[in-house]
């Protein structure tokens, strides 16, 4: 348990920090499903549709933070070259 001021805060910070951490990954985790689901289906303008709304969601997950880069950029590859492959 916390008992200094500054540690105390420091708790509170991080768990109003792991919240919002929290909700970020899943929203991005919800934009990548439904780019698996478009793929799963066949539709190719559908997965391309949901891999431009994915994209700028992930990466400013990279910029809060929640994923590293490179993790960013090897699901984005992943993600693309599957939707191209639908093609």
């Amino acid at each position: 348990m916390a008992n200094s001021p500054q540690a105390k805060k420091r708790a509170r910070q991080n768990e109003k920090r792991f919240a919002i951490n929290k909700a970020r990954r899943s929203r991005i985790r919800t934009y990548l499903r439904k780019v698996e689901e478009a793929i799963a289906s066949g539709d190719q303008d559908a997965a391309k549709a949901a891999l431009l709304a994915a994209q700028p969601e992930l990466m400013r997950g990279v910029t809060k933070g929640v994923f590293h880069k490179n993790t960013a950029s090897r699901k984005m590859s992943r993600l693309a070259s599957r939707v191209k492959a639908l093609g």
